[in-house]
């Protein structure tokens, strides 16, 4: 008698498995069924058949399972995973909806493997991501009608963040950044100081605020040529109004919190703030004596008082590797101008087809100044047949009392916060300048932009914001598999003082040193983590030579894999 596994087509459902067996009557062979395993899992009706196939031909042991294909799925395990655990769905909104799976799907996307929203679309077959989320059937033109259903809920999303990262009283991290565009249509794109060195490029800019800890929770558009400072008042009346939160300690830095916005804004709100002084304000307070360069020689931050910042407390921090940075930096500028204006000047001075006309010549030096941005340091005679120049040694010295020099303002009195507080509080803004780093670079690609539609451009900042509010989670959480700092409290505690520079914990450097973990794994960088969890996949597989229908099967997950799911609180597929 043999047993095999009998496949019985139906019409209008799935077919029938039949376990059965032949056997001799009357000289006769028969067939009799000896169970029905159409309830069974695919891959559990796999194993037997090929244990019967190899039975029969004796081969027992060997493998009779063949590989169709294999597809990456551990690294959409990571982000999904995370971006479920963090209910982003039902931030996005609380019932399913084909709109709500479709944006999920590109935020996850964009952290795998930021591209366009048509190649992101194709990318739904190239990882279990578009069975996944079960959106592999749709089409391109799905994706922007699920980014302008993005755009109308990005009010009602925001809120949802604010109430769970926000409360009264909490610090808010505000700063704008400047993002280029392709193409000359989209009507925000303008002409405006890039930050980005792209001054031939239209622009946008992008105002992001966080909460003390980095996390996003709202991000907003501007055209590319508005004034920094005019968008305060929008985020503030957004935080009272749509957050629902009467008083926020707003942190932004000199060029967007300045004394008119304080006085207008934020002063007859009562909401305190945390700033710090421009230049120009720094050396006014030390010609008048407000307070001593030399005292920084001892101490590097002090706390004063000047009557014309009434009601305020004025903390003057001094880092000597910033004085130091800056001071090599302006004698290499100095330097190269220097250099150059020697060839203008050997221009005009030679025999033969000299550079004459004071107009001339004006341009020439005009643009070099402006290129170095050093002008105000060299004293220049220009006539039609004669250019000199020299430095301003005492304008070099007044500008180098400052190096080193920045000084927080506040509203806080000490009892709320003290000056090492305060200082720390300020400093967090690099949080945002982080943010909006891995924004632009490959992490998440919110540049180039390509869309033409004001919405669409404001739609697609936004899930980008989204995308990252997952990246932050998952770095915060693989950290101790990453080169950045495991524990960020723990190298903010072995701090000296608040005004020096952040360095790594000693755990961290050992980490950095031997590039592996204390638990012997390889450290990885972000995107190199997620290439190494990519590599769990998906396989379909048949028993070979049967009718049976194929089954799927993911791969053993490897040591590192599963620590690294263990961090992200996931159970390994």
């Amino acid at each position: 008698m043999d047993m095999f596994i009998a496949v019985v087509p139906n019409r209008k459902s799935r077919p029938t498995i039949l376990l059965r067996e032949t056997y001799r009557e009357d000289g006769k062979v028969r067939n009799r069924t000896l169970a029905n395993l159409t309830d069974w899992a695919p891959e559990k009706i796999a194993a037997l058949a090929s244990a019967l196939d190899a039975a029969r031909s004796g081969n027992v042991g060997t493998g009779m399972i063949e590989l169709l294909a294999t597809i990456p799925h551990g690294h959409v395990h990571a982000v999904l995973g995370t971006l479920r655990r963090l209910e982003l769905e039902q931030v996005l909104l609380t019932r399913r909806c084909r709109e709500r799976d479709l944006v999920a799907a590109m935020i996850v996307a964009r952290v795998l493997d930021p591209g366009s929203k048509l190649s992101t679309h194709r990318a739904f077959g190239h990882t279990t991501l578009g069975e996944a989320m079960e959106v592999a059937d749709a089409k391109h033109e799905e994706l922007y009608t699920a980014l302008d259903w993005l755009l109308a809920r990005q009010e009602a999303i925001e809120a949802k963040l604010a109430k769970r990262h926000l409360v009264d009283g909490s610090l808010l991290l505000y700063d704008l950044t400047t993002v280029w565009f392709e193409g000359d249509k989209c009507e925000l794109g303008k002409f405006g100081h890039s930050k980005e060195g792209r001054s031939n490029k239209l622009q946008i800019l992008v105002g992001l605020l966080c909460n003390r800890e980095g996390i996003p929770v709202s991000i907003q558009v501007f055209e590319g040529n508005a004034s920094e400072t005019g968008t305060l008042e929008g985020q503030i009346q957004k935080v009272r109004e749509r957050f629902g939160l009467k008083h926020i300690v707003f942190i932004a830095d000199r060029g967007i919190l300045r004394s008119v916005r304080i006085k207008e804004d934020l002063g007859p709100l009562g909401l305190d703030w945390i700033t710090a002084l421009r230049k120009p304000a720094i050396r006014e307070l030390i010609q008048k004596g407000a307070f001593q360069p030399s005292l920084f020689e001892q101490v590097d931050f002090a706390e004063i008082e000047d009557p014309a910042y009434p009601g305020e407390r004025l903390i003057v921090c001094r880092n000597p590797i910033l004085a130091h940075d800056r001071a090599r930096r302006r004698e290499e500028l100095l330097s190269r101008t220097e250099k150059e204006l020697k060839g203008i000047q050997d221009s005009v001075n030679r025999e033969t087809r000299p550079l004459h006309g004071k107009d001339q010549i004006g341009l020439k030096v005009g643009g070099l100044l402006n290129r170095f941005n050093v002008g105000r340091f060299f004293d220049l005679t220009i006539t039609d047949h004669r250019f000199a120049f020299h430095r301003k040694e005492a304008q070099i010295h007044e500008d180098a009392a400052l190096d080193g020099f920045y000084v927080i303002r506040t509203s806080l009195d000490k009892q709320t916060m003290d000056a090492a507080e305060t200082v720390m509080a300020y400093k967090g803004l690099a949080k945002v300048e982080t943010a909006f780093k891995q924004m632009k670079t490959e992490d998440l690609e919110i540049r180039p932009i390509y869309h033409r539609l004001a919405d669409r451009v404001k739609a697609h900042v936004f899930l980008c914001m989204l995308a990252y509010y997952v990246e932050w989670h998952l770095r915060r959480d693989l950290a101790p598999l990453l080169f950045g700092e495991g524990d960020s409290r723990l190298a903010e505690a072995q701090r000296r003082s608040p005004v020096e520079p952040a360095r790594p914990s000693a755990p961290t450097k050992a980490k950095r040193g031997r590039k592996r973990t204390e638990d012997g794994f390889m450290v990885h960088n972000f995107r190199d983590l997620l290439r190494d969890l990519a590599s769990l996949s998906l396989c379909t597989c048949q028993a070979t030579g049967s009718k049976l229908p194929p089954f799927k099967r993911y791969t053993q997950p490897s040591p590192y894999q599963k620590r690294a799911f263990d961090l992200l609180q996931l159970t390994p597929p």
